[in-house]
């Protein structure tokens, strides 16, 4: 009996040794290809750093990234779903083909330089990278070069396939390639993000629908004969009125909040013209659809009350983050893996300068050195990954490109963003959806479970349209 549990505990002994020494050997291959194309995709994300195009302006971003894929092999299809800057790089033959998605854009109004105190760099657009997105294109492109080259070594069967998607930030431009059924083939998706932590929780979010609603009036002199005057404005500033009030009564996972985008240019002018930007958020696309309709009736009872005019474009909307577990816990375990990230003293002296600017950090300098333990979470914010997620199994990561304690969609995210601590998190993200990609081809069961679980948490009834309905690509929403 002794000798039977010796030799069956050798078996065991000899499999998980065995299993140790493939899991080394996959991830120093994923560690060489990432070493061979650091520079190359570094060089790649600091120069969308410099040029923070804004949403469906990211000419120059979209071509780095499509002409560095190009040139590694893949097959570039650009142009996609009506979208100048979007654009599908693909490698490989045959079954599975995994997605990996990839952002480009930045947000208006947050120019920074690289220092840890606020100054307003100088270039172009006026905007910046305050959410990470240069990274994350840079780095999903990384990995995908890191992946074709491990199918090309091992000769194993599959398509590794880039998606270059613009405009995330309010523009919705994955939303305009799932419609177009450009995910319809696609048997995993895998995406990122930049934070101030590394983690692969799986994430819900909330469905979100914008739209812009442009009163006009009629013009006359403020004080000469305002009796002639309908003030555009004051249907803006009666339907925020109205809509503060709809707070209320509308479910507390809600978000509602806006900006006034025109507003008149004198004082002494009665403003013929004004326009108020609207987001709505909820966790069900559902209770969106619904908020939104009340929306417009305080749009239209703003109007009718300020004898003006009223009409609205829809700008975009998104689906919730649909999570999907069997991919989702493959991502944890190889972030796990490759663990976290170290600074250097350069670094350190960097974060601590940043770290005084913030109000009430809820994370603490070398929390990034960790990775934080696999939990289901919600995010009040919304993404257009959500319409890919109810398409495709989806799952992702976070990174911490930031320094701790930084909030998204600041210029301290811009500032960490565009220094080696941003590109450390880049590093880590690119390999870890490499690893996770070729546990995949290497165990195709996956696939079959992801696919069950989607099915099963989308319900038999599903059926998807999209939140924006049929509009085109509003490819000037950042110019106007």
């Amino acid at each position: 009996m002794g000798r039977k549990r010796n030799k069956f505990q050798g078996q065991i002994f000899s499999f998980i040794i065995c299993f140790l020494f493939v899991e080394n050997v996959n991830a120093a291959s994923i560690q060489n290809s990432i070493d061979s194309h650091k520079n190359q995709f570094q060089t790649i994300a600091l120069k969308i750093w410099n040029h923070a195009e804004l949403g469906y302006q990211e000419n120059q971003s979209s071509e780095l990234l499509a002409d560095a894929l190009e040139k590694e092999g893949f097959t570039i299809t650009r142009g996609v779903a009506g979208i100048p800057t979007a654009f599908i790089a693909e490698y490989g033959s045959g079954g599975p083909v995994i997605g990996i998605l990839g952002e480009f854009d930045a947000l208006p109004g947050l120019s920074q330089t690289t220092s840890p105190f606020k100054e307003i760099a100088d270039n172009a657009s006026g905007g910046g990278h305050a959410c990470g997105h240069h990274l994350f294109g840079a780095s999903s492109a990384w990995a995908s070069v890191a992946i074709k080259e491990w199918l090309v070594e091992s000769k194993t069967e599959g398509r590794i396939r880039f998606y270059g998607t613009p405009a995330e930030e309010g523009g919705s431009g994955k939303v305009y390639m799932v419609r177009n059924g450009l995910f319809n083939d696609v048997d995993i998706v895998l995406h990122w993000h930049p934070d101030d932590n590394n983690s692969a929780n799986s994430k819900t979010s909330n469905s979100n629908k914008s739209a812009r609603f442009t009163f006009k009036g009629i013009s006359a002199h403020a004080a000469g004969s305002p009796e002639l005057g309908r003030s555009a404005l004051d249907g803006v500033e009666a339907m925020n009125m109205m809509s503060n009030m709809m707070r209320e009564h509308i479910p507390q996972e809600s978000r509602m909040h806006y900006v006034i985008t025109k507003g008149g240019l004198a004082p002494n002018v009665v403003p013929d013209l004004a326009e108020v930007y609207y987001y709505v958020r909820h966790p069900k696309m559902k209770v969106v659809e619904d908020l939104f309709k009340r929306l417009v009736k305080t749009a239209e009872g703003a109007a009718f009350g300020t004898e003006t005019n009223v009409t609205y474009e829809v700008m975009h909307g998104n689906y919730s983050l649909l999570p999907n577990e069997t991919i989702q816990k493959i991502v944890h375990k190889n972030l796990m893996n490759f663990g976290g990230i170290a600074y250097n003293d350069k670094e350190n002296a960097f974060a601590t300068e940043i770290y005084k600017t913030f109000i009430e950090p809820d994370n603490l300098i070398g929390s990034q050195e960790s990775v934080r333990e696999y939990k289901i979470s919600h995010s009040y914010g919304s993404t257009d990954v959500g319409d890919v997620s109810w398409t495709v199994p989806t799952a992702g990561l976070r990174a911490a490109t930031w320094v701790p304690g930084t909030a998204a969609h600041s210029w301290q995210a811009v500032a960490s963003g565009g220094t080696s601590i941003g590109l450390k998190g880049a590093e880590l993200a690119a390999k870890t959806l490499a690893a996770t990609a070729i546990d995949i081809y290497k165990d195709q069961t996956l696939i079959i479970e992801a696919n069950k679980e989607l099915k099963d948490r989308r319900g038999i009834d599903f059926n998807y349209k999209a939140l924006l309905g049929d509009r085109e690509p509003p490819l000037n929403y950042r110019v106007n």
